[in-house]
């Protein structure tokens, strides 16, 4: 039980960093609640399991060719460039949108997913991480224990989302206008960041090679 509490805490460990997955979902907690919150962390969470299914299958070898890897910098430099100008030009209409449910559920699941299977440092932490669980456990384990530590990982994953939503959307009620469009406008300024850090990692990659 010690153990596969340990994978719990491992999963939230994993979550917790603050990178564009949680900016978008903080912010789109204060926007549009809980409920799309969530299902933006769901996205990412998908994402995050095709990876660990790709760790599981040995996709590794294809991950690592010099072309996918700047392919990936590039689209996650396009995909986080995309949602952080968009929520600068949506940070006017917080007040208005903290009234109106009118979000389309799939789009903001959509948009956790994109942002996660497009995030190379997402890849690096599944390989790294998951690549060495995925090793320890297959040479002391048997397959069950395998997939129920991976189990308690996603679990920890599951909690990190769902207190994310919870979080930012609890922040929506106590927030003035102004302090909602202050905090939208850091969201997407960050996501910008985190794009051009993406950018600069591409360029890195295409002139190494």
């Amino acid at each position: 039980m010690s153990t596969f509490l340990s994978y719990i805490i491992l999963g939230l460990s994993l979550a917790a960093p603050i990178g564009p997955v949680n900016a978008a979902q903080m912010d789109k907690g204060i926007k549009s609640g809980f409920f799309q919150s969530w299902l933006l962390g769901l996205g990412a969470l998908s994402a995050d399991i095709i990876y660990m299914i790709a760790v599981y299958m040995g996709v590794v070898r294809f991950l690592d060719t010099p072309f996918m890897q700047t392919f990936l910098w590039l689209f996650g430099f396009f995909v986080l460039m995309y949602t952080g100008i968009e929520t600068i030009l949506g940070a006017g209409k917080v007040a208005v949108s903290s009234r109106q449910h009118t979000e389309s559920g799939w789009r903001s699941f959509m948009a956790g997913f994109f942002m996660s299977i497009s995030n190379p440092l997402t890849i690096l932490f599944w390989l790294g991480i998951y690549g060495s669980v995925l090793a320890r456990t297959a040479s002391s384990f048997g397959v069950g224990e395998l997939l129920l530590y991976s189990f308690a990982i996603i679990l920890g994953l599951i909690i990190w989302d769902i207190t994310m939503a919870f979080i930012s959307s609890s922040f929506r009620k106590l927030l003035t206008s102004k302090l909602l469009m202050s905090i939208s406008l850091l969201s997407g300024v960050s996501l910008i960041g985190f794009a051009i850090y993406f950018g600069v990692q591409a360029i890195k990659v295409l002139l190494h090679h």
